[in-house]
């Protein structure tokens, strides 16, 4: 399904020119008519998207690799976040008894550093695998 669907794009047409021909009363009526069919799109663009993505999944285990996923679930990447904060505190005083100032930069340079590059698996130019056609293709 395309950002601009004709089809859909006629039945807005159609609905908008029923309520000119109607009047305001059966503005709601319409509007949900209108909105049912929308939602009719979606709900096929979703289940075409659900089956390639089963399919996928299913090629990919009966060629025995794994699917490529996300780079991180949420829970990853907020324990991450958490164990980052956690050590940030032990580092920055080590940092800081042993050589002052620039020893709790230093530690705070190397924990950006390591969450840089935690954080750089996510980006799609990182992996290569950046979307090439719209969410709305089915």
């Amino acid at each position: 399904m395309e950002a601009r669907d004709p089809e859909l794009r006629r039945e807005l047409d159609a609905t908008l020119k029923a309520r000119s021909e109607l009047g305001p009363e059966y503005e709601s009526a319409l509007i949900d008519s209108f909105l049912e069919k929308v939602e009719q799109r979606l709900d096929g663009t979703h289940d075409r998207r659900m089956r390639r993505q089963l399919a996928e999944q299913q090629m990919a285990a009966a060629r025995g690799v794994r699917p490529a996923g996300p780079a991180g679930t949420f829970g990853e990447r907020f324990g991450f976040g958490v164990v980052s904060l956690v050590l940030a505190v032990p580092l920055s005083a080590i940092g800081v008894a042993n050589a002052g100032i620039d020893g709790l930069v230093v530690a705070w340079l190397g924990i950006f550093g390591v969450n840089a590059v935690h954080a750089a698996r996510m980006w799609p130019w990182a992996r290569g695998k950046g979307r090439t056609s719209s969410d709305w293709d089915g």
